[in-house]
């Protein structure tokens, strides 16, 4: 049965995401503790995933139909694959870019916890919030819910398109999206050859997986900032 929810309901999922972000960094105030940004950063997204799913649920089918969101062995391999082979042109593009734009081409996480410093459960904690929560609920939002408006639409081609851009463009990095573009390239990939949420989550954890564990050390004081 065709879900009865579109682009319609990916627009409120955002404005839940951005207006509970900003409301969460004014209530934790200046110079918060590590786990307060970690809340800052992950609880927002969370909030934002369990709204596109409680959606697919009132006005669709539920997550395993209208997001695709089913787990599969396979599927996650091929995602692994998507997410290691993305690296090999992810990592020279990033490396590019930092000499092109310099260190405006910082991450908003690096922003965020790259000057911070705490006991290694912080640093743990925030290496879980970059390299598991975020990919999760950042690929129920964009390619399960978005994906899947634009795709009843204008077909899966269309939706890789939008999403990658709209993926890039929603960080709010300005000077990173063409990057972010890039990035955001074989994570889709990998969501439209398998048709299957779980691949592209892997996908994406594996693309996050390098920073998160440099800011894990960072934060841990293993490594400078």
């Amino acid at each position: 049965m065709p879900h009865r929810w579109g682009l319609g309901a990916f627009v409120v999922v955002e404005v839940v995401y951005l207006v509970a972000s900003l409301a969460l960094a004014l209530l934790v105030g200046e110079d918060p503790p590590v786990a307060a940004i970690a809340l800052v950063v992950a609880g927002p997204a969370l909030l934002a995933a369990v709204l596109a799913v409680a959606i697919t649920r009132l006005r669709g089918n539920g997550p395993r139909t209208d997001l695709k969101l089913v787990w599969s062995r396979p599927a996650m391999a091929v995602g692994l694959l998507f997410g290691a082979g993305g690296l090999v042109v992810t990592i020279p593009a990033a490396m590019l870019w930092v000499q092109i734009v310099g260190q405006d081409a910082n991450s908003a996480a690096g922003e965020v916890f790259g000057g911070l410093r705490g006991g290694w459960p912080s640093a743990v904690l925030v290496f879980v919030v970059i390299v598991v929560v975020a990919p999760v609920c950042e690929e129920i939002m964009y390619r399960g819910l978005l994906w899947g408006a634009v795709d009843r639409r204008w077909g899966r081609w269309a939706a890789l398109v939008i999403t990658t851009v709209v993926f890039a463009l929603a960080h709010l990095e300005w000077t990173r999206a063409p990057l972010l573009v890039v990035v955001a390239i074989p994570i889709a990939l990998a969501r439209l050859y398998t048709d299957n949420l779980v691949a592209s989550i892997a996908a994406h954890q594996v693309t996050n997986l390098l920073p998160g564990l440099v800011l894990m050390f960072t934060v841990a004081g293993a490594v400078p900032a």
